[in-house]
């Protein structure tokens, strides 16, 4: 039972007995704060969140009245007991507590996902309290450093810290005598015989900074100093990117199954990825290209886009290219078609030995980083970090155990759709093996104070007569750290950017929103003179699309304020292949005849170039409109960013990453996808407030543009990946947390539980 449905009937209950006054009871504390309730008489177990990671274990005897604190075993246990009708004292029971004793935890909600500040200050802290010890792993990590047999920044003729330290007094000293102008190949020779290779700094200003701010941590620590030096040191020159499921292309993609939001991210990431790498590596006095592979799934039968490509540039970039590797069977053969991103599992190890292959062919090294995106691409990170010792990076985009209730307690029902077993195993692999972890807002990782977040999830559960997860991910860990990412500034931008519009796209516009019903499309918009209410998403059941139109459609005041306008999957049933969206495309349709909306709604069932949607904000802004989240969850909401850059006041769901993005009544709105009616009057509401005061508009839009431009940037992202990835790659040396214990563990929960599952999702031949 869930906690709202407790209570909802606490509720009602007092009422009926009209005993309102047991709302203020310590008992309905503990009710308000229940997530789940588990009944079998004579017992009742309840678990209890008082805040972000903070869980009680708690049950009562209806017969003894007692009331007492059960660890999560128990209650676990009790669940598989409700489901299945028998005890499995014989199950696997997962527990990460052991391997975490010596790893440093934050204890406030505040610095949850701040993980870096928080390892910094405990560096610095030890840095200045253990006597040389600390200045001893600063002096070998800056020797380790170096890019095909060439050293930076110390080289041979320092061999102590009391040398280096020095050497630095003598540097500083020299550069403070020398012309402002100079840059390090004019200043070479010099600081060469002083014991300094090239990493310090390009300009005479750059080089000063470096060492000073080395003296100042040798001298007394400082948790910012130690960030600032550590961003400088020359680290990072070859990223790749992992992301197998799906179409991974540039063209004609978007929208396909399981083909979205992660493929925009990705390709805005790395752009903004190499911007920062180049310009760090030029300031740091260093003439390297940097290279960034993006490594995806080679579909030979892919329709109209490239995933039939074995390679593919990245457009806007010097040298950042998609890698395509196949799926094969156990006999090497090639499998030519799409795969739903709930089937790759069996294919996962051979395209990670593969990748690595071609990787190293490419890059003749090891990379520097690598980055896991979602479930499958993380467990692909994994297997490659794992074999090539290189710094881990995972991120979620979306952890699908938070999407469908009770899908871990009733995995076996959603076992043959869903693969569950082999993607939350996968899941805890990806999380317990990452050097750090990437949120986009701090609800992904521990939710807000009614809503459990995403990573938080996994902390404990059960999947009954399979496994029993004690201790999973802990959302205090030290490792997770938010990086929102943002819009492409080059393609989203305001609306008011009047010398920037693509006015030539408007006629195209005008045809694709005001046209006549043609193929692609159903519905025709009569009245021009109308807002656009305006919501673009992949057509399935989370993304609410449907659910919207509804919205719509039994408010007569809505639709005579505005028109609405939905672009989402095809218009044609027969030709998606995805079962999900075939259902959600059939409702539409449905929903269309039921209602009569085909005067009142536009679907355009295609999918648009960045390049149109991007003017496509604007031209709703134009019309005085707004932009409609309305998901049931989502993870971060990239459109939300789009729409908000735009210019468009936006509409977006309370589940997820919207709640952080946007201020409610100053930069948008947040809305509750569960409570139609309020929603649609709330829609309602604006666009008639807007009518009569029209400077409202005009506030709210200001609002969301103000709000993106000082959080969410794709420079600010690169800016503090890459200083991310120089500093846990600095601790992971400096403490020696090489985690072997828990590596093992890891391999055995790999290979004894996630490959025996895996095999499983292999069709019959």
């Amino acid at each position: 039972m869930l906690g709202s449905q407790l209570w909802d009937d606490f509720i009602q209950l007092c009422e009926k007995d009209n005993q309102k006054e047991l709302l203020f009871s310590p008992l309905a504390d503990i009710l308000k704060k229940s997530q789940e309730a588990a009944i079998d008489p004579p017992w009742f177990y309840l678990d209890v969140r008082s805040g972000a990671g903070q869980w009680h274990y708690l049950r009562y005897h209806f017969e003894t009245l007692t009331f007492e604190e059960v660890q999560v075993s128990e209650l676990l246990t009790f669940k598989e007991r409700l489901v299945t009708g028998q005890s499995n004292s014989t199950i696997l029971e997962i527990d990460f507590t052991p391997f975490e004793r010596d790893v440093p935890k934050m204890h406030q909600a505040r610095s949850i996902g701040h993980g870096v500040e928080f390892l910094n200050r405990k560096f610095s802290s030890r840095l200045g309290h253990e006597l040389n010890k600390g200045d001893d792993m600063l002096f070998s990590f800056l020797k380790v450093h170096g890019y095909q047999g060439r050293p930076f920044m110390i080289n041979n003729t320092i061999t102590t810290v009391d040398e280096l330290r020095q050497a630095l007094h003598r540097c500083m000293e020299f550069l403070q005598q020398q012309p402002d102008e100079l840059q390090w190949p004019e200043l070479e020779n010099d600081l060469r015989s002083m014991g300094f290779e090239p990493g310090w700094g390009r300009s005479l200003a750059g080089i000063k900074t470096s060492m000073s701010l080395l003296a100042d941590l040798l001298e007394a620590p400082d948790h910012q100093n130690l960030e600032k030096f550590l961003s400088r040191i020359p680290m990072i020159f070859n990223i790749v990117i992992l992301s197998p499921h799906g179409y991974f292309g540039q063209d004609h993609v978007l929208g396909l199954p399981d083909t979205g939001g992660q493929v925009v991210y990705i390709l805005d990431q790395v752009r903004a990825l190499e911007r920062e790498m180049q310009k760090r590596i030029y300031n740091q006095g260093l003439d390297i290209k940097p290279q960034i592979i993006i490594v995806s799934r080679l579909i030979p039968e892919s329709g109209q886009t490239t995933c039939n490509e074995p390679e593919e540039h990245v457009h806007g970039t010097d040298q950042v290219n998609i890698i395509r590797i196949p799926f094969r069977e156990p006999d090497g053969t090639i499998i030519p078609h799409w795969i739903s991103r709930f089937e790759v599992w069996p294919y996962l190890e051979t395209f990670s030995r593969e990748a690595e292959t071609a990787i190293l062919a490419r890059l003749d090294r090891r990379p520097d980083l690598i980055v896991g995106n979602y479930s499958d691409g993380n467990l692909a990170a994994y297997l490659l970090a794992q074999r090539l010792g290189v710094t881990q990076c995972t991120i979620a985009h979306a952890l699908e155990k938070t999407k469908y209730l009770h899908s871990a307690l009733y995995w076996q029902d959603m076992e043959e759709q869903y693969h569950f077993s082999c993607q939350f195993t996968a899941d805890l692999i990806g999380m317990n093996s990452a050097d750090f972890i990437i949120t986009s807002t701090y609800q992904e990782i521990a939710g807000s104070s009614d809503v459990v977040g995403q990573y938080e999830s996994y902390g404990s559960f059960t999947m009954p007569g399979l496994q029993r997860v004690l201790h999973g991910i802990d959302v205090y860990d030290p490792r997770f750290n938010i990086v929102s990412p943002g819009a492409d500034e080059t393609t989203y931008f305001s609306y008011t950017e009047q010398e920037r519009r693509l006015s030539g796209l408007h006629r195209i516009l005008d045809q694709l929103v005001y046209g006549d019903d043609h193929e692609g499309c159903r519905g025709t918009l009569k009245k021009r003179d109308k807002p656009i209410l305006f919501s673009m998403a992949r057509l399935d059941h989370i993304k609410n699309l449907t659910g919207l139109v509804q919205w719509f459609a039994e408010n007569d005041r809505l639709q005579q304020l505005t028109n609405l306008l939905i672009i989402g999957g095809t218009i044609n049933p027969d030709e998606s292949t995805d079962n999900e969206e075939r259902i959600q495309i059939i409702r539409m349709h449905s929903l269309f005849d039921q209602y009569s909306l085909d005067n009142k709604v536009r679907w355009l069932g295609m999918r648009l170039d960045k390049t149109l949607t991007g003017e496509l904000y604007r031209y709703v802004a134009d019309s005085q409109g707004a932009f409609v989240q309305p998901a049931f969850f989502e993870a971060f909401g990239l459109t939300v960013i789009e729409a908000m850059v735009s210019g468009l006041p936006t509409f977006a769901t309370r589940y997820g990453g919207p709640l952080e993005i946007i201020e409610d009544n100053i930069s948008g709105f947040h809305i509750d996808p569960n409570h139609a009616d309020q929603t649609s009057e709330m829609l309602a509401d604006f666009f008639e407030r807007c009518k009569t005061d029209p400077s409202y508009w005009q506030r709210i839009s200001k609002g969301a543009r103000q709000r993106i431009k000082e959080r969410y940037t794709w420079k600010r992202y690169a800016k503090r990946l890459l200083t991310l990835t120089c500093i846990y790659g600095f601790w992971k040396f400096a403490t020696n947390m090489e985690r072997e214990a828990t590596g093992r563990y890891l391999e055995m929960l790999y290979h004894l539980q996630f490959r025996t599952r895996a095999e499983r999702v292999r069709p019959s031949l």
